[in-house]
């Protein structure tokens, strides 16, 4: 049979456009559907604008550490509509490029939402286009519980486009976007309460990190209110009133001006007409094998809609992985073992491998955990009580490093240095080794020579 084209891509997220872009290099005819903006959640409402923030955020510390150091003291706050406009542009110029890159590559795209018809059929806007393969990349969408008034509530989404800074904000969940927004949004002069229904955040983070993390955010000033479960929110004329149970039969109130709901993400599949291709939903996720097969053989996923590992590195690697296997003849697995992630709270956190639990559970009786909780040198004139806290963990049989953490500022540019090192299968040894770059931070994952358990 003829097809339209070799393959079909739906969704120009990050996963979509490598893969994409990839099997046009080796020779496929390629087309990508995206009813939205090129560059998916991370270039577009995700992680680009989100760090843009972070650095926004960061001011305010800015010119108060500065004094320190000699500055005069500076009393300035932060103009959101210049900050958001700002960050609107980029994104634009973002989106451009990634359809430039396209065109480059001669990837022909449609501005429109595409739906399956069948297992090579896709309607896209008023065009039905078959192809020979087809890639789904669709990424993934905010939750929000069913709860009273709660389509009063943000997402993350809609928190890139407030026409205002709100004064008052409350963040629903304790997972990585509830703690960078609540970071952020601090940061930048709201007063922000964090609420949280179990008794702490970023549930499957090393514990130490965890309460260092925890700590840090209460001494800045955020409310967090632990084993608290939200009945509901009612808009009134002084805010958002959200009614709280905290588990113990105590019902408290807070007011705010906007409210953040960020309990997590799921695969975004609604309307995608995944039944009519013959594709296998597993646990509300698309079910693929190692080469992101799902149970169509001519059918493939990538990206967040997997939910496998979600990461925008990740999409990327398994996208390539794909086109390499089907368009390239070259057949390539990715592992999910050993990837680095980070959150861009303050301070920083950021790991690689096994947490402390982790390494004990799978290697019982074989660790050796060394750990170092220092004030850094930038905060001596500061007078900030900021502290910074790494830890490595130690296969004590082989000496092989299974986990590297840190919780401090550059947490993520150290940790992702430290990945490569600790991918190859770098041991303790050979950090003891490296000679030390002082004074830096860094300089403390390879001076630490006493375990403090194991």
């Amino acid at each position: 049979m003829n097809y339209d084209y070799d393959l079909l891509v739906i969704g120009a997220g990050s996963g979509g456009l490598s893969a994409s872009k990839r099997a046009a290099h080796y020779g496929a005819k390629v087309a990508i559907a995206e009813q939205d903006l090129v560059g998916g959640t991370c270039v577009i409402r995700g992680c680009v604008p989100k760090k843009l923030l972070v650095y926004a955020s960061h001011f305010h510390d800015l010119y108060q550490d500065a004094v320190g150091y000699g500055w005069d003291a500076v009393i300035s706050h932060c103009d959101w509509s210049k900050l958001i406009t700002a960050k609107d542009r980029e994104i634009e110029r973002l989106n451009h490029l990634h359809m430039h890159w396209l065109k480059e590559a001669g990837v022909a795209l449609f501005s429109e939402r595409a739906v399956l018809c069948d297992a090579h059929t896709a309607q896209i806007g008023e065009h039905l286009v078959t192809a020979e393969k087809i890639l789904l990349a669709v990424g993934g969408e905010a939750v929000r519980p069913d709860i009273v008034g709660m389509e009063h509530t943000l997402t993350s989404r809609e928190m890139f486009d407030l026409p205002h800074l709100p004064k008052r904000l409350a963040v629903l969940g304790a997972g990585y976007i509830a703690v960078e927004f609540a970071c952020i949004m601090q940061g930048l002069g709201s007063q922000v309460t964090l609420i949280v229904r179990g008794d702490h955040i970023l549930r499957g983070f090393d514990e130490d990190l965890r309460a260092m993390l925890r700590d840090n955010m209460i001494a800045r000033g955020i409310n967090i209110r632990f084993i608290s479960q939200l009945e509901a929110i009612v808009p009134k004329t002084d805010g958002f009133h959200l009614t709280l149970d905290n588990m113990e039969m105590n019902v408290e109130s807070v007011i705010v001006d906007q409210v953040l709901c960020a309990i997590g993400r799921v695969p975004l599949l609604a309307g995608l007409g995944l039944e009519k291709a013959g594709v296998k939903i597993v646990n509300n996720a698309i079910k693929v094998d190692d080469y992101s097969r799902t149970s169509q053989p001519h059918i493939f996923a990538v990206g967040d809609c997997t939910d496998r590992v979600n990461l925008t590195p990740v999409a990327v690697a398994e996208g390539r992985a794909f086109a390499d296997t089907e368009f390239g003849h070259s057949p390539t697995r990715i592992s999910h073992e050993l990837i680095a992630t980070a959150v861009f709270s303050q301070p920083e956190l950021a790991t690689v491998g096994l947490t402390e639990a982790q390494a004990h559970t799978r290697y019982p009786g074989d660790i050796l955990c060394y750990r170092s909780r220092f004030r850094p040198l930038y905060h001596t004139l500061t007078g900030r009580p900021d502290k910074v806290l790494i830890k490595l963990l130690v296969q004590r049989s082989t000496d092989r490093i299974l986990g590297a953490h840190m919780c401090g500022e550059h947490a993520a540019e150290i940790i992702q240095a430290l990945a490569i090192s600790i991918k190859m299968g770098a041991t303790k040894k050979d950090f003891d080794a490296t000679m030390a770059l002082h004074p830096t931070l860094a300089e403390e994952f390879v001076t630490m020579r006493t375990p403090v358990s194991g």
